[in-house]
């Protein structure tokens, strides 16, 4: 089922959003990171607008990133991804799987089988830079894959044990802590923190790391000392990052 004009239009508009935080990172602008929209929809990309635009319930990730606990990391003893976070891109509740709610907000000109299953697209991608023309199908889906920006395992070991299954169930499909990116690239950060991994364009490092702090201070994870450390590194050199306010946008208790 292909979209109207209209849609598409908005999806290519969508997609460029984080060209144009970029310049606009160069021009002294703010970013605005978006907070996820409920399960079940499709989250409003990241917009770039003045500070003083900056919506109500927002905070300077930076400013935020200082509130966050700073510790060693748990040991990753006992973690299993479905056991700990359920099924891969399954929500109950949630009419189309998750990773095809996030194909359908990340690309552009895409093709619907259905209501949900995006069977084509275009992707470009915030991590490399390169534009992806995607397929699905056994041989190519993995071209185009959902990153965690923080990873499963990360979570795990600063403070997701002490979740609830559902809270971490939540947090594994959190439109906020999710992006549509190129394959290869995301296999190599692996559950790789900031101070192990960033994506290559780097201009795209400060709604990366901005995103991480957001989702730890939603889900009252902590920071290891590398990983604070290389987040605010990083912060210091961008034009402020807004970010949720925790608790605008609670996971939900199931």
């Amino acid at each position: 089922m292909r979209q109207t004009d209209q849609e598409r239009t908005r999806r290519r508009l969508s997609a460029s959003a984080a060209l144009v935080a970029a310049a606009l990172l160069l021009a002294g602008c703010s970013v605005v990171v978006s907070a996820a929209e409920p399960a079940g929809t499709v989250a409003t990309p990241p917009a770039s607008v003045p500070a003083s635009a900056a919506p109500v319930g927002s905070i300077d990730a930076r400013a935020l990133l200082a509130t966050l606990p700073v510790k060693g990391k748990a040991p990753k003893t006992g973690y299993d991804r479905v056991g700990d976070f359920g099924p891969a891109w399954d929500l109950p509740g949630q009419a189309c799987s998750t990773r095809d709610l996030i194909l359908a907000r990340d690309l552009t000109d895409i093709v619907r089988d259905g209501p949900c299953k995006v069977t084509s697209g275009t992707l470009h991608d915030p991590y490399t830079g390169k534009t992806i023309s995607f397929r699905r199908g056994v041989a190519t889906s993995a071209e185009v894959q959902i990153d965690h920006r923080v990873p499963l395992a990360n979570a795990w070991q600063t403070g997701a044990q002490q979740l609830t299954f559902e809270q971490r169930r939540q947090f594994a499909n959190d439109p906020l802590n999710l992006v549509a990116v190129d394959g290869p690239t995301n296999a190599k950060k692996s559950d790789g923190d900031a101070a192990t991994w960033l994506p290559p364009v780097k201009p795209y490092r400060c709604e990366y790391v901005a995103a991480q702090v957001a989702v730890k201070a939603r889900y009252h994870l902590w920071v290891a000392p590398a990983e604070h450390d290389a987040i605010d590194r990083i912060l210091a050199g961008c034009a402020p990052v807004m970010v949720p306010q925790p608790g605008t946008e609670a996971p939900a208790e199931r």
